[in-house]
């Protein structure tokens, strides 16, 4: 083994090289979010659609109603904003508990 200096790989000397490092931060970006809407339709009872907010969306009754009556009067309304994964699971869960008690209420989501 020699006592010389330690030859990098760059062919420099390690002493000249002292205090030279630099680090690097990395940022990572939040996730995109989505917005999950619910769409009227002339068939789905309004007690269904509040039912729906309560189950799903955490919402209390005096809430739900409100954003039901606002689903009904402008066609549609955003009713939480999650992850792509969250949002997609509440589409999902929305859709099957309609479809499995008979009504034709949509739910939708897309990019915020």
């Amino acid at each position: 083994m020699s006592d010389g200096p330690i030859i990098m790989s760059d062919g420099k000397d390690s002493d000249s090289d002292a205090g030279l490092l630099t680090e690097t931060k990395t940022r990572t970006e939040r996730p995109p979010l989505y917005k999950v809407m619910l769409l009227n339709d002339d068939y789905t009872p309004m007690e269904f659609v509040v039912h729906v907010l309560e189950r799903f969306f955490g919402m209390n009754h005096a809430q739900a109603f409100e954003l039901m009556l606002t689903v009904h009067k402008k066609g549609l309304a955003v009713v939480g904003v999650f992850s792509h994964e969250i949002a997609e699971t509440k589409v999902a869960q929305v859709m099957d508990f309609a479809q499995r008690h008979q009504h034709p209420l949509q739910c939708t989501m897309e990019k915020e």
